[in-house]
This record gives structure tokens, C-alpha cells and sequence, in this order.
């Protein structure tokens, strides 16, 4: 049996002669945190678009839970469990917290989408501001907001593309700390791009580095953050 929940497999996209992803193999284990690093342009959210079919591969394919879905396209694959966020925030400000979850989880499909909404509010702590505008929310908790849209249904897979954008350094340890329970609790599998590296290797299970399109070291933070090319190419100070 398949150990991975997904799986890419020599995952590729060219533009001519533009490789933006060359051969990329990723492994995501269930309840397992990967985070993503590497330079603007490498191919990171490039790889998250792969996976949840916004982008169409010139080769290779992708695996969920042991299903090619590589011939799905972006909506198919949410309602099979790959979930995403983006760089800026998908919220409505003038709809109220929890009206705009029930909505995203009803249009999932989701049987009892109230329940569904009450679970994932709760789990981000978002249930006290329910009836407040997301415009009227401060930064941080229209991150969490944006994040609870990704978390209805109960997805497999949740990925993340620069989540602590413009937070605060207390902001990010919070959700980052959110995301550590989510794994445990919901045993849903993360795949993180973040460019605050004390997030990523604190939270992280598993760290791949991207350079022009390619994986050019994966494993362990700990044997990441000690690879010497990672660590004078990507992290410097921060290692």
C-alpha cells in the first residue's frame, strides 16, 4: 500500500525553453508538514499550481491517496481533498466570518455545512468573531480567515503559499502553531511555502529546497538546515 496521502512524480512544466518545474518528485506522508523553500522564481508556488491543477504538466503526473488525478482539473481536485491558499487572501470583508465559511463549505458539498463551518471556526479561533465583517477583522485573523476557507470539508491535503505574509512575529508563531495542532488533531498533510525560515524548520517535518524549477536537497530540517550549499545559497543569517 502507498504510505504517501500525495505524491508527484518527474512533474514537470515548460514555457519553449522556460523550464519552470524539471522533474520534480515530492512525497507528502498523512499528518506530515513539507515545507517548501527557496528564491523568488525557483518554482515553489509553481509546484503548489501543479499539484492542484492550475497548471497543465508537460509531463509527469500527480498522486492522491493512491488516485492519479494528474487528468483532474483545479475544482475536481478540491472536491477530492487538495486544498490551497493563496499569497493574497481569498476572503469577502463584507460578509461576516461565519456566513462566508457556511457558504464555502455548503458549496463543497459539505451534508451539514454549519456543523462543518462551527468545527473549523473553533479550530482557528474564529467562533467569538462570527459575526464580525472580515473587513473589521485585523490582519492576522483574516490570515486565519482565508485559512478556514481551505479547511472546509475536511480536505486531505492543505497547501500554503506564504501564509505569515505580513504578519507580525507573534502573529506567525500563533498560526503557525494552529497549523502544528491541525495535523495532529485532523491528521490533515501540509505543504508549506514560507519564506520565514524559524517557521518553516520550526514546524516543519520535512524541508524541500527549490532552485530554477528543480529539488535540489530534501529530508530532514535538521540535514537541510546543514547542507552547505542550502545554508550559503538560502537561509544565511537565518541558519
Amino acid at each position: 500500500m502507498n504510505q504517501y496521502i500525495l505524491q508527484t512524480e518527474d512533474v514537470a512544466i515548460h514555457y519553449g525553453g522556460v523550464k519552470a518545474l524539471d522533474g520534480v518528485d515530492l512525497t507528502l506522508e498523512k499528518g506530515q508538514i513539507r515545507g517548501l523553500i527557496g528564491p523568488n522564481g525557483a518554482g515553489k508556488s509553481t509546484v503548489i499550481d501543479a499539484i492542484t491543477g492550475r497548471r497543465k504538466l508537460t509531463r509527469g503526473r500527480v498522486v492522491l491517496a493512491g488516485e492519479d488525478v494528474s487528468h483532474l482539473g483545479a475544482v475536481e481536485r478540491r472536491m477530492r481533498g487538495l486544498s490551497r491558499s493563496f499569497q493574497r487572501t481569498s476572503i469577502f470583508g463584507g460578509m461576516p466570518v461565519r456566513k462566508q465559511v457556511e457558504l464555502a463549505s455548503y458549496k463543497m458539498g459539505v451534508a451539514d455545512s454549519a456543523d462543518d463551518a462551527e468545527a473549523v471556526l473553533q479550530e482557528l479561533d474564529l467562533i467569538r468573531l462570527g459575526n464580525t465583517l472580515a473587513e473589521d477583522l485585523g490582519y492576522g485573523e483574516q490570515r486565519r480567515l482565508d485559512l478556514a476557507l481551505a479547511l472546509v470539508g475536511r480536505p486531505k491535503v492543505l497547501m500554503l503559499d506564504e501564509p505569515m505574509a505580513g504578519l507580525s512575529v507573534k502573529e506567525s508563531q500563533d498560526l503557525a502553531q494552529h497549523l502544528k495542532a491541525l495535523t495532529s488533531r485532523w491528521e490533515v498533510s501540509v505543504l508549506l511555502v514560507e519564506h520565514d525560515m524559524d517557521v518553516v524548520f520550526g514546524i516543519s517535518d520535512a524541508v524541500t529546497v527549490f532552485e530554477l524549477g528543480r529539488v535540489i536537497a530534501s529530508g530532514d530540517p535538521a540535514a537541510v538546515r546543514a547542507n552547505p550549499r542550502v545554508r550559503e545559497a538560502y537561509l544565511g543569517s537565518a541558519a
